[in-house]
């Protein structure tokens, strides 16, 4: 199944202008950095690219044919001396005012997608309009809303803004930004863990902004965990249900299993990841947490607590958690801290980890290559 890419012509790959008819040479301006970057997405991605656009009154008195064709043909010719061949083109001549089922935001144009052949859930409609949205909706694909503030196009979406925001994976008017966004895939992943003991569910966006919503039971267990989503810069929703009337070790040892665990599924192939990463001072101590996603499980820990609790939660379960981590994620870790507050100190651990999974699961987007010689992690 091929995911496809369908693309607007006047505002997203072209300026358009205030008449919006581009109807001669002078009024052909080229939107800012398209061909660098749709060159790249064409040659490094696997979409196939559609463009997508209606024309209002094309081949009528409005707007006659002979003043269409040489720029069009030009716009293609030179996008394809880029690199950049649009697979298709569909062209809707109708006014809005014919309410036709071929004129975007309507999929009449475009029926042959909805076959076994295309992708559609991992396709996108990339235009300045809101009807570009929409059209992204009727197909079951998402959204990347060029936004020039010009509100064009308004006046013909059927449905509300509200319900279109579900559709807008991205918002941006950088072709740049645009290229990053299709380049690295979105690395969310939820995981659910029911056993006799335990009852898990675990989201993580791995790009986020430091979100979380964490329920374990255990309120010191939720501070530390907040820490890995507040300092890692991720996202986390964990919820637990463990039987804590007997002790905190299921719901702690479970729980650091599942996170490591949705972690493993969520870097995917690990293409572009610094894959390594933290030393980090807290008050009277210091902890460095060395981390490594190369697919193998190993914890070397060298901390040591004096009291037995920290809030309700065992100090034994703070190697377990991490050792379960390990396991799950198939990382190695390398844990180390100094210091006399034992509360500190395990903050310490947990702000240090977050650290060092920003930096590990980082990509770069200009150099999406396994950083290992093996050929695989």
């Amino acid at each position: 199944m091929k995911p496809v890419l369908f693309i607007d012509r006047d505002g997203t790959l072209i300026k358009e202008p205030a008449d919006e008819q581009i109807d001669s040479f002078e009024k052909l301006e080229f939107y800012p950095k398209v061909f660098q970057y749709l060159s790249k997405i064409a040659k490094e991605l696997n979409f196939e690219i559609v463009m997508i656009t209606n024309q209002d009154g094309l081949g009528t008195e409005v707007y006659p044919e002979d003043t269409f064709w040489p720029v069009h043909n030009f716009v293609l010719k030179t996008f394809e001396a880029e690199g950049v061949v649009f697979k298709e083109q569909f062209i809707d001549r109708t006014f809005a005012k014919d309410n036709a089922p071929t004129r975007k935001p309507n999929t009449g144009l475009l029926t042959k997608y909805f076959s076994e052949d295309y992708d559609l859930a991992n396709s996108f409609v990339i235009g300045d309009r809101l009807t570009d949205v929409e059209l992204a909706k009727n197909l079951g694909s998402k959204g990347i809303f060029i936004n020039d503030n010009t509100n064009l196009g308004t006046d013909e979406v059927t449905v509300s803004n509200n319900e279109l925001e579900d559709y807008i994976a991205l918002e941006t008017n950088d072709w740049e930004a645009i290229y990053k966004f299709l380049k690295t895939t979105e690395r969310v992943g939820s995981i659910e863990r029911n056993t006799n003991e335990t009852k898990i569910k675990i989201g993580l966006n791995l790009d986020g902004t430091g979100k979380s919503n964490i329920e374990t039971g255990i309120a010191f267990f939720d501070h530390m965990l907040d820490q890995i989503a507040r300092h890692g810069q991720i996202d986390l929703d964990i919820k637990v249900d463990g039987d804590l009337e007997v002790d905190e070790h299921h719901t702690i040892e479970d729980a650091a299993i599942a996170l490591g665990e949705v972690f493993a599924t969520t870097l995917g192939n690990k293409l572009g990841i610094e894959r390594y990463g933290f030393s980090l001072p807290m008050d009277d101590c210091l902890a460095q947490v060395g981390i490594d996603f190369g697919g193998r499980n190993w914890l070397v820990w060298e901390a040591e607590f004096k009291r037995e609790m920290i809030g309700k939660m065992p100090t034994e379960m703070f190697y377990h958690f991490f050792k379960s981590f390990t396991d799950g994620a198939k990382c190695n870790l390398n844990i180390k801290v100094e210091g006399t507050n034992e509360h500190h100190k395990i903050e310490a651990i947990f702000k240090a980890f977050a650290k060092a999974i920003k930096m590990a699961v980082k990509q770069d987007v200009d150099k999406m290559i396994l950083p290992s010689t093996k050929g695989m992690l």
